[in-house]
């Protein structure tokens, strides 16, 4: 019978609490929704700025607003989906089917790998726009820590990533040949030749069947 199915255990079981929170993918999750929440939070609150010599205010990343843009959108679709996937991860061992477990493995999959690319260029992006910025009205501690945390967003997604695929190789346990009936095994059906039949069989005393019958020979006096 079924074990596990896409490394959870089969449905039925009740939930348990302390298991779920000690799961390397659960603490993972809540450090990515840590972090994405200090990136974009820290953007919204301080990585604006009002320059000297301008109205309007600017990016703290080289007045560059679309690489501020940019991180709050990744941030705030990280913490979303950080949300999701927690409670996917807590309704999982009791989906019965395998389809459907599949279906949201592939998913985490596909999301944290994506999700690790763009940490990585947001990263890139970030510390390259603040290597070129020359402002003193920006603050330095806020633009480091969107930096530093767009890095370590990109180690806990890599992870998740790796957790994702892991489960995915493992599918479903114990099924993974071909179904075959014991029976069948016990008690294989007897062969018998096709021409001859089976041992002991004598061929019928009547040379002509029912449907064509023998020439009529009279009776001899």
């Amino acid at each position: 019978m079924q074990s596990s199915a896409y490394g959870a255990s089969l449905a039925g079981g009740a939930f348990d609490l302390e298991s779920f929170i000690k799961q390397p993918q659960t603490i993972l999750r809540c450090l990515s929704w840590l972090f994405a929440i200090v990136v974009f939070a820290t953007i919204t609150a301080e990585g604006y700025v009002n320059p000297v010599t301008k109205q309007d205010v600017k990016c703290m990343f080289n007045e560059n607003d679309s690489a501020c843009s940019y991180g709050v959108g990744i941030g705030v679709l990280a913490f979303l989906a950080c949300v999701v996937f927690l409670i996917l991860d807590a309704y999982f061992p009791q989906i019965s089917n395998a389809k459907e477990r599949k279906y949201i493995v592939t998913a985490d999959l596909v999301f944290s790998a994506a999700w690790t690319f763009l940490w990585f260029i947001c990263f890139c992006v970030l510390a390259n726009q603040w290597s070129k910025t020359s402002s003193s009205s920006v603050t330095g501690d806020a633009a480091r820590a969107v930096i530093a945390f767009s890095f370590f967003s990109i180690i806990t997604w890599a992870l998740l990533s790796y957790f994702a695929y892991g489960r995915y190789r493992q599918g479903v346990s114990d099924f993974g040949q071909e179904y075959r009936d014991p029976a069948n095994d016990q008690f294989p059906p007897a062969s018998y030749p096709s021409s001859s039949g089976p041992p002991g069989y004598q061929q019928s005393p009547f040379s002509h069947g029912q449907d064509q019958p023998g020439e009529y020979q009279p009776p001899a006096y």
